[in-house]
């Protein structure tokens, strides 16, 4: 079933990029994913380089936006996850979300990712949060303040599933997860046009591999317009 998302930012400081899948299963590790994931958890556990410190930087200066300061808690996910890496936690939950932070942990960039039966919509755009918007993230009931940083949201009601900090508890993937969507949230000023392509083009083929009869499409937003994915 085909999806479409929007880029209503439209913010030169950010290239975005978007996958969709149907047919995943939560438990469906695909071949070769935890030699991938072994290897990129050890180089990230032996520090940056400064040219990888800088697109870590870059993807952090991209969120920084009017009254949203991405520090300590705000900062983006794969800053998270390069920390788990180095502590030797990092968090396995299910094949399609330890793909994505896989993906995020290697590129130094934060990716969404979302049940879209859950959000039980066909239609989505990027913008940024509004004054007083926010949505619980843990099943512990925390909130996160959505206030001008740039978010994922269903077009049908505008309400906001996805981050590049924190996803919605709301939209999160369960162990009853078949069809996802995900949104490369990628600094303009450190990844190409190319770069990106690259990422999304693994991100698909891993969740394709993400059972046997899981299918996956990818593509780049472009800026103030639509892409349409047909999994």
């Amino acid at each position: 079933m085909p999806i479409t998302l929007t880029d209503r930012l439209e913010d030169p400081q950010l290239r975005l990029g978007a996958v969709a899948a149907e047919g995943v299963r939560a438990d469906a590790v695909p071949e070769g994913f935890e030699a991938y994931l072994s290897g990129v958890i050890a180089t990230r556990a032996q520090g940056l380089t400064d040219t990888q410190d800088a697109r870590r930087q870059a993807a952090r200066d991209a969120l920084r936006h009017g009254a949203y300061k991405p520090t300590g808690r705000a900062k983006p996910a794969a800053e998270y996850l390069l920390r788990a890496a180095a502590e030797g936690t990092f968090p396995r939950v299910n094949a399609p979300v330890d793909v994505c932070n896989a993906l995020s942990l290697d590129h130094l960039v934060p990716i969404s990712l979302w049940d879209l039966d859950l959000a039980a919509a066909g239609a989505f755009s990027v913008r940024r949060g509004r004054s007083g918007e926010a949505y619980v993230f843990n099943h512990a009931g925390q909130e996160i303040a959505l206030q001008d940083l740039v978010l994922g949201a269903r077009v049908a009601d505008d309400a906001p599933l996805v981050t590049p900090v924190k996803d919605s508890l709301a939209t999160k993937t369960t162990p009853a997860t078949t069809r996802v969507a995900g949104i490369v949230y990628a600094p303009a000023a450190a990844i190409s046009e190319a770069d990106l392509a690259e990422i999304l083009t693994a991100f698909a083929a891993w969740l394709a591999a993400c059972g046997p009869e899981s299918r996956a499409a990818w593509a780049l937003l472009p800026p103030g317009g639509t892409a349409t994915l047909a999994p």
